[in-house]
């Protein structure tokens, strides 16, 4: 099975899961309000609304890593930031600190928000201890994704998982991701580097092929 076909199945079934589970974790959020109108128990409608919140937030940051809508040309850096920064926010281990509005001194093609949504999801995982996330332009049609923290770096296998030297009937569900987001790249035209570090920080350097 080729990397086109392959990554056009995940994105559909990604894509159609994310779209029926969002209705129902929307229509949680909306009973909970319904019972704190009624005057329901604080602590329990506070656990629900946490849970449904997180949940959505979930499902929207899959949905643009995984899904076909995350290809889109028209999703920008303010859309992946606030996506992600619900992603993360619920245990409040990692945090971003990057500019949603800079100007990246490229014209970003179809592909970059999936992209950069799964770069940052591979550096929220490489921070056992919580930590801080970066991104930042760097040269021409390439930015980096730091993340920087206690102990920070990249799981075991999943260097191999990204090069592809884990055949996928020998994939467990950690690793899924970075093997997935290496097919990505593949088929959106980018150039994703891993590069691990011994002093508390990993870097990861998505570079854009030129289209002309």
């Amino acid at each position: 099975m080729s990397t086109d076909t392959t990554t056009r199945i995940v994105e559909l079934i990604a894509s159609k899961i994310c779209h029926d589970l969002i209705s129902p974790v929307g229509a949680v959020s909306n009973g909970v309000e319904i019972l704190e109108e009624i005057g329901a128990d604080d602590d329990v409608t506070s656990l629900i609304s946490f849970s449904a919140t997180q949940a959505s937030a979930k499902l929207k940051t899959m949905r643009l890593a995984y899904g076909m809508g995350g290809s889109d040309e028209s999703i920008k850096l303010e859309d992946v930031h606030k996506i992600f920064d619900d992603f993360v926010s619920g245990d409040n281990r990692v945090s971003q600190n990057w500019d949603p509005h800079m100007n990246l001194g490229f014209e970003p093609h179809k592909g970059f928000a999936k992209l950069l949504t799964c770069a940052l999801m591979m550096a929220a995982d490489s921070l056992p201890k919580g930590g801080e996330l970066t991104v930042a332009p760097e040269g021409e049609h390439t930015i980096v994704v730091k993340a920087t923290g206690e102990n920070a770096a990249f799981r075991d296998g999943v260097m191999d998982a990204f090069d592809g030297k884990k055949e996928a009937g020998h994939l467990d569900p950690k690793l899924i991701h970075p093997y997935l987001t290496s097919l990505f790249a593949t088929k959106y035209g980018f150039k994703l580097q891993l590069e691990p570090s011994t002093d508390n920080f990993i870097c990861l350097r998505l570079t854009q092929s030129i289209v002309d």
